[in-house]
């Protein structure tokens, strides 16, 4: 089963596609550790991601495929995956979409993790209050952030929607009871 965790930053994705990688066995594709992890390696690829790093540029969308792709690859994905945190366009979807078709598969369900924006910034300045903050814990970043989420990424839950893909769950549960909500939500769509 191939899963898309959606939602915007803050909302738990990393946490639920930790998760269900635990649980179900699913790896987790974070596009950012696989960038870490093509430099890392030193391949041809690699190396041309590094340039463009050190360069201070964005990794072109086509060369995150390629990433995905050789990930895809791997044998750990042969029953599917979990992304987290891509597709954050509609035309990266559609990319995903033709090179999942390559493989003879498919996105088989978005789970939309739907928060409030004014919660996430609040917990962001518990965080800075109580001095267990991230380095990008500051409440100017992630209003960014999530501004930029609702004018990019957001139009993906029509794309996917309009595929009858989408499962939203509530975001500002507790972890567990997300991670049962997402569980019930999989099992049901399994059958």
């Amino acid at each position: 089963m191939n899963i898309v965790l959606f939602g915007p930053p803050g909302a738990g994705k990393g946490t639920q596609a930790k998760i269900l990688r635990e649980k179900r066995g699913l790896p987790q594709l974070s596009t950012g550790d696989m960038l870490r992890a093509a430099v890392a390696s030193g391949s041809p690829l690699g190396r041309e991601v590094e340039a463009i790093l050190a360069r201070g540029d964005l990794v072109s969308d086509a060369i995150v495929i390629r990433i995905i792709e050789e990930r895809l690859r791997m044998a750990d994905c042969a029953k599917g995956a979990v992304f987290d945190g891509f597709p954050r366009t509609i035309p990266q979807a559609e990319a995903l979409d033709k090179l999942l078709a390559g493989f003879n598969r498919k996105i088989d369900v978005v789970i939309e993790l739907r928060v409030n924006d004014d919660i996430l910034l609040s917990r962001v300045q518990q965080r800075i209050d109580s001095g267990t903050t991230r380095p990008d814990d500051n409440p100017e970043t992630l209003k960014n952030r999530l501004a930029v989420y609702h004018k990019n990424t957001a139009p993906l839950l029509d794309y996917y929607g309009r595929q009858g893909k989408v499962l939203t769950i509530d975001g500002m549960m507790p972890i567990a009871d997300v991670t049962t909500a997402i569980a019930a939500a999989l099992d049901a769509k399994a059958k």
